[in-house]
């Protein structure tokens, strides 16, 4: 069913935030940081996987997603929601299902044997893509599935997660220089603020954490990586 619903930008971010605190998807790195998908190093980790299994949660991000990307993006907008692998799958046939669209999935390399696909679904000349994953950090990942999908003959413009870090400033630039536009539910700030006022964190921790985010490069070289 197609949300009707449109909650201010602001109240889904600070939902959003609370959710992911409130089913434990947020960690923090007690002793070793986490390293992200780039490669580089973090103290805190946002596990988007979690949310598949609350199903309260995962009803509310997702129609806040749909919505979303129907008011940033365009009511009419979008042909196909393709899923990037693994995590993005799950969220994109949730999201399909609400746009009334369908989906599919990109595989991160071709499977090497069969047809040897990247695309598995059908997805052709002149369709418009909504790629979905479940966050965004610099966005390596979703220029990838945009030459995927756009060697098929499609276009991709837009895509959507839950939580981007928001703490990278070239990504949004690195997506725009390719014609893409990120829509995100929240960020670590709306994280950071959500914590501060549940108080489910040590403020010493939420101190490191907030350290990282104004200087992720500064806390990173701090640590010898």
């Amino acid at each position: 069913m197609i949300p009707s619903a449109h909650l201010p930008a602001t109240e889904i971010a600070r939902l959003s935030a609370a959710m992911l605190l409130e089913i434990e998807a947020v960690h923090l790195a007690e002793t070793t940081p986490f390293t992200l998908a780039s490669g580089a190093l973090s103290p805190v980790y946002v596990d988007c996987r979690r949310i598949i299994s609350f199903p309260r949660v995962r009803a509310t991000l997702m129609d806040f997603l749909a919505c979303t990307v129907m008011r940033e993006g365009g009511f009419e907008a979008f042909d196909i929601v393709a899923g990037g692998e693994t995590a993005g799958i799950p969220f994109a046939a949730l999201v399909a299902e609400r746009l009334g669209l369908p989906m599919c999935y990109i595989r991160k390399k071709p499977k090497g044997y069969g047809r040897n696909a990247r695309i598995e679904g059908v997805m052709g000349e002149g369709d418009r893509v909504l790629l979905v994953e479940d966050l965004a950090t610099d966005g390596g990942s979703k220029l990838s599935f945009v030459e995927a999908i756009r060697e098929t003959g499609a276009s991709c413009a837009h895509s959507a997660v839950i939580f981007a870090y928001g703490i990278f400033p070239e990504m949004d630039a690195r997506l725009a220089a390719q014609g893409v536009r990120l829509h995100r539910l929240c960020t670590w700030w709306d994280v950071l603020a959500a914590a501060r006022g549940a108080g489910r964190i040590a403020p010493a921790a939420l101190d490191d954490v907030e350290a990282f985010l104004r200087d992720p490069e500064g806390w990173r070289a701090a640590r010898g990586g």
